[in-house]
């Protein structure tokens, strides 16, 4: 079993990310797979964008606390564990001037049956979009800006507790 975290600059290879995940593992039923990517547009509803505009986003910049964002999240992918019936998990999360189009993000659960592996995978991103120690700054032709906490990410974490 493997639950294995990893922050970086440099792109990540699905195909090979899910490999070596389910490597060696013949009780593996099920792998569920989440790729976060930079989005071009983002809706605001603010003084900025004027109601419902969509600035294009030139890029956006991730920042993390080196040590402590890897411990957050090992501790959430072991409650990950208790909660469902899982065999591993991986999470690769990009920090860095990203460019639109580029992966963010991967989430990635193995398990005996796909219930498990869908739940973990859901709970796992809920997670690192409320919770985790990331900083997320978008560039747009209005300046640049941090990105807020969405009440919709909220909610959808709150629904686990």
């Amino acid at each position: 079993m493997s639950f294995t975290v990893s922050i970086q600059v440099a792109d990540f290879d699905l195909t090979k990310e899910i490999a070596e995940l389910r490597a060696n593992d013949a009780s593996v039923g099920a792998v569920c797979s989440f790729v976060g990517t930079v989005r071009e547009h983002e809706r605001m509803h603010d003084e900025l964008a004027g109601e419902g505009n969509q600035p294009f986003i030139s890029s956006l910049e991730l920042e993390h606390y080196p040590g402590m964002t890897e411990r957050s999240i090992e501790q959430m992918m072991q409650s990950a564990r208790m909660k469902f019936n899982i065999n591993a998990a991986r999470i690769v999360h990009r920090i860095g001037i990203l460019q639109p189009k580029e992966q963010i993000v991967l989430v990635a659960v193995t398990s005996p049956h796909r219930g498990e592996s869908f739940k973990a995978c859901e709970y796992l991103m809920d997670y690192l979009k409320t919770q985790a120690p990331f900083w997320k700054k978008e560039q747009t032709a209005h300046g640049a800006r941090w990105v807020d906490a969405r009440v919709s990410d909220d909610q959808a974490m709150a629904r686990w507790s």
